[in-house]
């Protein structure tokens, strides 16, 4: 299995600052993103600390162990370096009080030949495109996630709710923190998004399915995402890693960026 990904962030329409990171470590396929939280670029500190300090210690393992470590082995690896960046971000906002309360969602897969090692805190998002089938495959840990899991609200009035953000879990908020990771099965062809709630609040279901099918490259569709947050109105920050799979015998680890502002 050979893939192509491919990165963007935006500040968005009604936000000065950045709050969101997003990265990618080409030679292990590690793809990471968070969205920060905050006072006063907190929020951007938090980020930037938690793709920073993830990329280099779990890209260093993921580098060293080869690309045939089991899942239970790329699991617990995973577990150690988010619980050591968590750890450190705490630190971070408890020793500078320009930082206090700071913290950040996170979603980070590590592709692997056919499988997905997928790990998330917070409202941070990745969805699949198989074919016709579009699924979020993250589950938010959020206020309205547990509002409708206990069948108080139903999706649709959680789209229009004034308590999306309030996340219930996220990293560097507390001194541990649950990472929740689960393993995918990936087909040629799947197409993998991973996002902020900059998206994901702004373009609906359908509309992200519709870009994520069309036939354009997938830069093209990076920008389309972005631009159709911006166009229902931006008021986020908005980072997009898409993650397409294909069979065939081209050098591993094709790779596209942009870096939108």
């Amino acid at each position: 299995m050979i893939y192509e990904f491919c990165i963007r962030t935006d500040p968005g329409l009604a936000r000065e600052n950045n709050e969101d990171s997003v990265t990618f470590d080409e030679p292990t396929r590690l793809g990471i993103l968070a969205d920060g939280m905050g006072g006063y670029n907190a929020g951007e500190i938090a980020s930037g600390m938690a793709t920073t300090f993830i990329k280099s210690e779990l890209g260093r393992w993921l580098s060293q162990a080869g690309r045939h470590a089991n899942a239970r082995e790329v699991r617990r690896a995973m577990e150690i370096c988010v619980d050591n960046a968590n750890r450190s971000i705490f630190n971070a906002a408890n020793s500078n009080p320009q930082y206090s309360g700071m913290g950040t969602t996170l979603v980070l897969g590590v592709f692997q030949d056919a499988r997905l090692m997928l790990g998330h805190i917070g409202d941070s998002r990745c969805y699949r495109l198989r074919g016709a089938d579009f699924a979020q495959i993250t589950k938010d840990h959020s206020l309205l996630q547990e509002q409708m899991d206990a069948g108080l609200i139903t999706p649709e009035q959680a789209a229009t709710s004034t308590n999306k953000n309030l996340v219930t879990r996220a990293l560097g908020v507390e001194d541990a923190v649950l990472l929740e990771v689960n393993e995918h099965k990936v087909e040629p062809g799947d197409v993998f998004l991973m996002c902020s709630d900059g998206l994901s609040d702004m373009v609906d279901d359908e509309g992200i399915a519709k870009i994520l099918a069309s036939d354009v490259p997938l830069e093209q569709k990076s920008v389309q995402l972005v631009e159709a947050a911006n166009a229902n109105g931006g008021r986020d920050n908005i980072s997009v890693f898409l993650a397409e799979a294909k069979t065939g015998s081209k050098k591993r680890g094709l790779i596209s960026r942009l870096l939108g502002k």
